[in-house]
């Protein structure tokens, strides 16, 4: 139930003077505050979700949440409006600080017009993210709404558009996160779509453009709205999902840890957290966690929790095109973005999703000033005609674009394979890197010896005695010739070549040296890169 107008205190309204008026003024915020009711607080709790103002409670330091516009309400009129005049009408917008540094937000509030965009509720929006990209600070949304408000027709429609636009204004300029704590539909969906980051709680927030009976009426197919848009459909399937969570809590404690790890802004750099954690610290247990067969798997991601400091790290898109591992992590203190191959999933090839996965991550990290250390074991893109047809070439473009096109300090580091046109994609020295570091067991060639061998020596193979031992002498040759692991050091492609031990060390040092890095780009409006 919401109310149309403060309830006053009838004792105060006698009182002549500012201290009565002061009274009244707190009556009427804490009614705004309380909302519309311990019903309405009930049926959002009985639903496994917390209110608006209860999020932005988990989301900020205590007591540190300022809001702005607690007593806007609407002015539209016709089919009831004009008796259905809460306070907030229906989002709460403000700002905080998050381990002591500023965040805006805005929280839809569900129990109030099911969280329903209108135009005073879009004005509010539009604000508030006005606000943070003059501030420079980052944009928090937690979303629980049921996208337009019907009954203020094209009113409610043009205030997703001043969303949209702000969401592309901010793009580069700003962190934005989108918290997914409810339902998302229609074009509300492509707000999150344009931000940084997608969070989602499982079982209670659902995205999708079409819902499941519009699905049904024009297809015929049959699926519930977790089926067609929950969190681990987005999460693992269509790559629209970041990160998913079981509750909203966990959600929002892991919104607090990735802004810890962003900047302000793309004018700062990302903060630096002392650690005890050596810089020279030997990680022997890589001499033994990555075997020398190129053909055996391995796990990436134990690689990567060797490196960092103290083994922590924040894998985004987890779930999704898992042959390719993307994390923040701290080096030394700093943020570095990671961008590795995994052995484990695919044997670590490229396709269409790591593709973009990897584009998009290293366009992130290079818009906030995240240095970037890319660790390649990569065999080469996935064959295939799906592959083909779906567009790898353009796809795998993206990923090229983005490393090219990158300026913040980039490393990269060859663990074990990097064939063919992969190993240039993934941050080859060629197309920009600034450093490139080895193992002693690197293979960098145009393709694996086998291949090689069965190219080259197609027809001494053919016409020998026995075929097989000439082709495992001609593959025993190659490697000798041009798969040693000296090779390419030996023609500069590689900087140097490391004891795995000490890549720690090696790395952090790289990334002191490179923290002062300048690169100018080419006067233009913008790149056109592919789509």
């Amino acid at each position: 139930m919401t109310t149309t107008s403060p309830v006053p205190v009838p004792e105060l309204l006698g009182q002549p003077g500012l201290r009565g008026r002061v009274a009244e003024l707190r009556e009427i915020h804490a009614a705004a505050e309380r909302g519309p009711g311990d019903r309405a607080t009930e049926v959002q709790h009985a639903k496994g979700k917390l209110t608006a103002r209860e999020r932005i409670e988990l989301l900020f330091d205590p007591g540190s949440f300022h809001e702005v516009e607690q007593l806007r309400r609407h002015r539209a009129t016709g089919f009831g409006l004009e008796a259905k005049k809460p306070y907030t009408d229906g989002v709460v917008t403000g700002w905080g600080t998050v381990e002591g540094r500023t965040v805006f937000v805005y929280a839809h509030d569900f129990r109030i017009f099911g969280g329903a965009l209108g135009e005073a509720h879009a004005t509010k929006i539009h604000k508030i993210m006005d606000m943070a990209i003059s501030a420079g600070a980052p944009l928090v949304s937690l979303n629980d709404g049921a996208g337009a408000r019907i009954q203020e027709g094209v009113s409610a429609l043009a205030g997703y558009g001043g969303i949209f636009q702000r969401n592309t204004r901010a793009s580069g300029v700003i962190p934005q996160i989108s918290v997914m704590l409810g339902p998302c539909a229609g074009g509300a969906a492509y707000s999150p779509a344009l931000t940084d980051f997608v969070f989602m709680v499982r079982e209670t927030s659902q995205m999708f453009i079409t819902g499941p009976d519009v699905v049904k009426a024009v297809t015929g197919e049959e699926i519930t709205q977790n089926g067609l848009g929950g969190a681990d459909v987005h999460a693992e399937t269509s790559g629209v999902a970041h990160f998913a969570y079981d509750d909203e809590e966990t959600c929002i404690a892991e919104v607090r840890y990735l802004l810890s790890l962003l900047p302000q802004n793309n004018r700062e750099n990302p903060p630096v957290a002392p650690t005890a954690d050596p810089a020279d610290r030997r990680s022997d247990t890589l001499l033994d966690l990555v075997p020398v067969d190129g053909n055996r798997p391995y796990d990436m991601a134990e690689v990567i929790e060797e490196l960092v400091d103290d083994g922590e790290y924040l894998e985004v898109h987890e779930h999704w095109a898992r042959n390719i591992i993307c994390a923040l992590a701290r080096l030394g203190g700093e943020v570095v973005g990671i961008v590795a191959n995994q052995p484990k999933s695919l044997a670590g090839v490229l396709d269409i999703e790591a593709s973009e996965k990897a584009a998009r991550f290293v366009q992130l990290c290079d818009a906030f000033n995240i240095p970037i250390v890319t660790l390649l074991d990569v065999p080469g893109f996935l064959p295939g005609v799906d592959q083909e047809h779906g567009g790898i070439i353009r796809h795998g473009a993206k990923l090229l674009y983005a490393y090219c096109n990158a300026t913040v300090p980039r490393i990269s580091l060859i663990l074990r394979k990097a064939y063919g046109g992969a190993y240039i994609v993934m941050d080859s020295q060629s197309i920009g890197a600034d450093l490139t570091y080895a193992w002693p067991t690197n293979e960098i060639a145009v393709m694996g010896a086998e291949g090689a061998a069965n190219v080259i020596f197609r027809r001494q193979i053919a016409e020998a005695e026995d075929p097989e031992a000439m082709r495992t002498r001609m593959v025993k040759e190659y490697k000798t010739e041009l798969m040693h692991p000296y090779y390419a050091a030996e023609r500069g492609l590689v900087d140097d070549v490391i004891d795995p031990a000490e890549t720690r060390e090696v790395l952090i040092a790289s990334l002191a040296m490179l923290r002062t890095k300048h690169a100018d780009l080419p006067a233009r409006k913008h790149g056109n890169p592919p789509q």
